[in-house]
Order: structure tokens, then sequence, then C-alpha cells
């Protein structure tokens, strides 16, 4: 099973009935190497900015006389002309498709109106710099391993516990914070014990040959090792085969630090 992301589900019901939209496959729901840009339709621009794709877009087509032919005089309010003669059949408005208000004119009628809804629906999508992504994952590259979790809690706690910039610990090239002096210490001690399987990535992603990005409450300890997923959704998706996806992932390691995309 691809990986999809759950909280697109509600936009792609307003822009189309896009259910299961990939998300990682090489990619993610984006680039031809990942899954998440290529089949998200919320990818790129609103598809509605553009007058020549909002049918709404501009004046009412009804509002000028030329578009209208029920605008003006009775063309056959003369007896001569009596097949027409009698009232105009497009006075009433049940007969006068022109009649009345733009039906575009409201946001409730006007699919286009408003903000794009599609302008937060991707993930985010960082370019590998150098040979190799980073051995551990810190959110945008900023240094701090897993967005500062206190790895030692998953353990010790069996849930995600922010770190605190007063306790922490140098290790592979990153800074692990923790929320107590006893927990960076026994990080110090073992980091192996302690730290996350793939550098903290994405396990199903990386189950699947990609890189993505971790939400700490989306956690499982499993055999003395800590597993964490993209989001809970993802993790629920994990869970259907927790071996096999940790048997594909353990070979994939070594090679998809050098991917070009990482999804965050």
């Amino acid at each position: 099973m691809k990986i999809r992301i759950a909280a697109t589900l509600a936009v792609l019901a307003v822009v189309g009935a896009v259910v299961g939209a990939k998300v990682f496959k090489s990619n993610n729901p984006a680039i031809a190497d990942s899954g998440v840009i290529a089949g998200n339709p919320c990818a790129g621009k609103n598809p509605c900015a553009g007058k020549a794709n909002n049918p709404c877009a501009g004046k009412n087509p009804c509002a000028g006389k030329a578009n209208n032919p029920c605008a003006g005089k009775n063309p056959c309010a003369g007896k001569a002309n009596n097949p027409c003669a009698g009232k105009n059949p497009c006075a009433g408005k049940a007969n006068n498709p022109c009649a009345g208000k733009n039906p575009c004119a409201g946001k409730a009628n006007n699919p286009c109106a408003g903000k794009n809804p599609c302008a937060a629906a991707n993930p985010k999508v960082r370019i590998r710099q150098g040979a190799k992504h980073e051995q551990v994952y810190n959110q945008f590259g900023r240094g701090i391993a897993l967005k500062g979790q206190d790895v030692v809690a998953y353990f010790t706690q069996n849930r995600a516990v922010p770190g605190n910039s007063q306790f922490t610990h140098q290790w592979q090239g990153v800074t692990w914070q923790f929320a107590s002096a006893a927990n960076r210490d026994k990080f110090a001690q073992n980091p192996q014990q302690y730290a996350p399987q793939y550098g903290g990535y994405c396990a199903k992603a990386a189950a699947e040959g990609n890189l993505a990005k971790t939400d700490p409450d989306a956690f499982k300890v499993v055999d003395g090792k800590l597993y964490l997923n993209y989001d809970k959704s993802v993790q629920a998706q994990w869970n259907q085969n927790v071996p096999g996806n940790i048997v594909a992932a353990n070979k994939n390691w070594d090679k998809i630090l050098t991917n070009r995309e990482l999804y965050e």
C-alpha cells in the first residue's frame, strides 16, 4: 500500500474526487520521482486563478442585450407580426434564463470565489544539497534532531515529550534535546539504544524507497527499537505489515539518503 496524506482528503473533495493520491512514490504525491506532486491536483497554482479557468470570472454573461434574447422591447409586439401577438413570452423570470442576479455572484455558487483551497495541501519538498541528505532528520536542515523531541522518553514514558534546549547532546552532526539531564545522560551513554531507526525519517516512506519527515506522535517501539512515521494515518498503513515494512526499509536505508527529494 502506498502512503497517502490523509490531511489532503478534504481538499480533494472540493476540487475533485481524487481519493488515494500517492504521497511518496518516487515519489510522494508530487514529482516524477516521488509521488506527491504528480498525483496531487492541488500542486502548483490555483486552477481558478485565471479568468480562462474561472467560468464565473468577469461580468454576468446575461447582463448585456446582445447576450440576452429577452432584453429590450418585445420584437413580436405588433399585430402585423401576429405569430407573436400578445404579451412578451420573455417577460417573466420563469421564461427568462437571464433574469435576476448573476448565478456566479455569490461564493456559494462560485467554486472559484475566495482563497485557493489548494494553497496548503502540498508537503514541502527539500532538494538534496551535496552527496546525501543528513543522516538524522532535522526539520528544514536546522540542526535540531527530530524537532527537538526527547527520544529517551519514548522508551521510559511511552509518549512524545518535547526536549529542552538546556539539556542537549551532540551526535551524528545534530543537536538532540531532552526533557531532563537524566535522559540526556542516558542517551549520551548509548545513543544507538534510543535513536530512532532510519535517522528518524518516516519508516513507511523508507520501506518504499523514499525520504519523508515524521510526526513525533506517530511512533512505535518494536523489539526495543523506535520507529517514526509521517503521521498517524501513514503509521496505520505501516502497522498493517510491520515485519515486512521493516525488512524493506532496512534494505533501502543505505540508498535513500541519496534521493533527490525529501518531503516535509
